[in-house]
């Protein structure tokens, strides 16, 4: 297994203590989410080099795969290299009971000791509206903690979290959009606003913590029916 690491050879956790991780060290190897208490280095690789991400790069070219039906699926974003604390983390995911039916969407945004989740009912829908949305309610909850905090945190690398591989394709692998494509478009045009924006694909009810709480916030929202706007957020430090 090859973990994220700094410079000098350790872990790069992040504030929720995780650590992204692959089981080979390229750069269209699946991402996994680890605690970082829970790795340790092999006693044989202790005084190994960390690859640096542009030799991963070069050894295996990011491409996209084929899925079992012959379309091409997109490819996992690359891992982001920062200086520690400074990558804003953004987990999204939305839920639709029925398709289309009842939508919430649910985010947990984290950045300089702050977090903040929003669970909020959008009306009916479908699930790939809901999981747009999320996406683009994350980007404004970035941009309103820039605002609350003086930070240009735009400016820094900002790595959103989806299990969507619809809306990631979407918004990173140059997918044509057939339908929703107004709220597509006004997701591309946001994005823009993000220089070192990056789109992280995760696995649905794996038991990554914080895709397993964006869940429980958009079940939640599509179970209460709180309603439009932000009286249905929770928020926390």
């Amino acid at each position: 297994m090859f973990a994220r690491c700094r410079p000098d050879g350790t872990v790069a956790a992040d504030e929720s203590g995780r650590v992204d991780v692959k089981y080979k060290p390229d750069a269209g190897a699946k991402i996994y989410r680890a605690t970082a208490a829970n790795l340790k280095v092999t006693p044989e690789l202790e005084n190994d080099r960390p690859i640096p991400d542009d030799e991963a790069e070069a050894a295996a070219p990011r491409a996209a795969s084929a899925s079992p039906s012959g379309k091409k699926t997109a490819a996992a974003a690359p891992l982001v290299a920062s200086t520690p604390g400074q990558n804003v983390i953004v987990y999204t995911d939305g839920a639709c009971t029925g398709n289309p039916g009842p939508m919430g969407i649910g985010v947990v945004v984290m950045v300089d000791g702050r977090r903040k989740e929003i669970s909020e009912y959008l009306g009916t829908g479908t699930n790939n509206i809901a999981e747009l949305t999320a996406i683009e309610r994350g980007l404004e909850v970035v941009e309103e903690l820039a605002d609350e905090l003086g930070a240009p945190l735009r400016e820094r690398p900002v790595l959103v979290h989806s299990d969507s591989a619809y809306a990631i394709g979407l918004l990173s692998q140059g997918w044509k959009a057939k339908a929703n494509t107004e709220l597509v478009e006004r997701l591309r045009v946001r994005a823009r606003r993000f220089p070192r924006l990056r789109f992280v694909k995760v696995a649905g009810h794996a038991g990554v913590p914080e895709n397993e709480r964006c869940d429980e916030l958009a079940r939640a929202a599509v179970t209460s029916g709180a309603g439009r706007g932000t009286h249905s957020a929770r928020a926390r430090r």
